[in-house]
């Protein structure tokens, strides 16, 4: 499949459109019709989506060098992917295997964990202020903001007016970045509760995946429901058209990757970035270095 050849979907849909969450206005975002295993578009099995995703290795690697090259002429313009969802969803994986398809010198990734004693001390969009790509990179948020309106509801750690404020903070603060240039690229990584379970039961029967086991992670499936919910509210109030949230089926590590790697491409079409003109004499140039 060629990386620049158009995606469809059943009838002509791109794949962003297909996993882009709508919001129902009179009623709530339900992930339970969200299958985890859905093939909604593009290859059907693993041989055939590992060999799409390295296919678009060219293309993502030619917009981002045109990206940042436009930059260097004073074109603002650059994009943050944000990647949520629960343990072992496979944020890291996606960013290992998409992100690597990219030139690493123009790209800035950003792993949020739980806030130090000094970002306790500010706003909770501070630290990811400072994280935020400059023009012409490509940003990669590890989860992200979002995790104070996720964490924070399951725990209890805000009150529910607190929360509220800041499903509208986030929002202005989306709509500003928008705004100014950033394309975002929200992704949900949708995974299933015993898809959850049998990747924990990998790393504990790897000796190299052990490292990435928490007995925590044993605890936080107890949570599930809440999380389910927590999440839930998140793609309600904040897929906006300025920052839509897209759902990516995430039981299948090769079809997350082929997804992700195709929302990006074309997220990247549709910015469209150019080499900027040469400021300088051409000719007088080469005469000099012919002269030379």
């Amino acid at each position: 499949m060629s990386g620049s050849k158009s995606v469809k979907g059943a009838g002509g849909t791109p794949l962003r459109e297909l996993l882009r969450v709508r919001p129902e206005p009179d009623g709530p975002v339900g992930l339970g019709a969200y299958d985890p295993s859905a093939l909604p578009a593009g290859p059907r099995d693993k041989a055939a989506g590992r060999a799409a995703t390295a296919a678009l290795a060219k293309p993502l690697a030619g917009l981002q060098e045109r990206l940042y090259a436009a930059a260097t002429a004073g074109d603002r313009r650059r994009l943050l992917l944000v990647l949520q969802g629960m343990d072992t969803s496979g944020k890291g994986g996606t960013v290992k295997h998409v992100i690597g398809l990219f030139n690493p010198s123009g790209c800035r990734i950003t792993g949020f964990k739980a806030p130090t004693p000094e970002e306790k001390e500010h706003p909770f969009l501070w630290r990811v202020e400072k994280a935020l790509p400059r023009a012409g990179e490509i940003g990669i948020f590890d989860r992200s903001h979002y995790e104070d309106v996720l964490i924070a509801r399951v725990r209890a750690l805000a009150p529910p007016e607190v929360l509220e404020g800041r499903y509208e903070e986030i929002n202005a603060f989306e709509r500003a970045l928008a705004d100014d240039g950033v394309t975002l690229v929200k992704v949900f990584l949708h995974i299933g509760f015993e898809e959850q379970r049998a990747r924990l039961l990998r790393r504990l029967d790897r000796p190299d995946k052990r490292w990435k086991f928490d007995p925590g992670d044993i605890g936080e499936r107890r949570l599930w429901p809440a999380y389910q919910e927590a999440y839930e509210r998140v793609l309600e109030r904040c897929s906006t058209p300025a920052a839509p949230w897209y759902v990516v089926p995430a039981n299948r590590k090769w079809y997350r990757d082929w997804a992700v790697s195709r929302l990006l491409l074309e997220h990247l079409e549709e910015v469209d970035p150019h080499y900027p003109p040469a400021r300088f004499d051409i000719e007088a140039c080469r005469a000099r270095l012919m002269a030379g």
